[in-house]
């Protein structure tokens, strides 16, 4: 700890957060200059506390914090945006508890991370505001995996090398992207990748966030890629994510009848 300030200040976003001892929250944050951190929030939990309702999950934060001996301690908090949009929609809230939770398990706790902070402060802000939520978390994931170096390899087939021509491929997240029908076929771990569903993942690769979002893409296309997707970030994290079964128990609920007015 020589040389380092004692206190510090940073901006960052609320990832998660667990109950410790009677009062207290231990908090996991992403922050664009210390990566993500675990520190303390104490007293938060008591009625009255001036930091609780600026340290909620997917809340963007700037705080004071002073180092500890383990882990360090907010001494002040100042919310920038709590995106009351997300958080009143259950289906915006599953949709940034999925992007959270990619981004807390594709990391760990290290140094400067600004690139993977502004992807996740400006996707919150889009889907807040209303952009095509299926589409921005398909970009998320893409951009994610760049930029902690986990790339599909969309354009050449990872058997032989060649350039994909356009026609269906495979894909294999065990390779780690598509293979061509010749070096594809008759493998086990493969998954068929429509010749629409490849284009468009090739397209939200290559593509700033906002031209990414343009295109209309159909409900049967997103469906291929939400399963594709999930399986590739599924096998590189070697575990469950939590978010996709809560996602799919808010899409399965009724929805409310629509309205009708009488004119009489």
């Amino acid at each position: 700890m020589s040389g380092r300030p004692r206190v510090y200040r940073t901006e960052a976003i609320v990832l998660r957060r667990m109950n410790l001892g009677e009062a207290d929250r231990l908090l996991t944050l992403f922050s664009p200059d210390q990566g993500k951190l675990r520190v303390v929030a104490k007293g938060v939990r008591r009625p009255g506390s001036r930091k609780a309702g600026h340290l909620e999950p997917f809340t963007q934060v700037k705080l004071l914090l002073a180092r500890g001996r383990e882990l360090d301690i907010i001494t002040q908090a100042e919310s920038l945006d709590l995106f009351p949009g997300i958080q009143k929609d259950l289906e915006l809230l599953g949709q940034a508890a999925y992007m959270v939770e990619l981004l807390d398990r594709f990391t760990v706790e290290e140094g400067e991370s600004r690139p993977l902070y502004l992807l996740l402060t400006e996707a919150l802000g889009l889907l807040e505001s209303g952009a095509p939520s299926e589409a921005l978390v398909r970009y998320f994931e893409l951009r994610m995996l760049d930029l902690v170096g986990y790339r599909p390899e969309l354009f050449r087939c990872l058997g032989c090398g060649n350039e994909i021509r356009p026609q269906d491929q495979f894909f294999s997240a065990d390779a780690g992207g598509v293979l061509c029908p010749v070096c594809g076929k008759g493998q086990d771990s493969v998954q068929p990748i429509s010749l629409q569903a490849l284009k468009v993942l090739r397209h939200y690769q290559r593509s700033p966030l906002k031209a990414a979002l343009a295109p209309s893409v159909s409900p049967l296309v997103h469906a291929e890629l939400d399963k594709l997707m999930l399986h590739y970030l599924t096998f590189q994290l070697e575990r469950d994510l939590n978010a996709p079964a809560f996602l799919d128990r808010v899409r399965a609920l009724p929805r409310p009848p629509f309205q009708t007015h009488s004119t009489s």
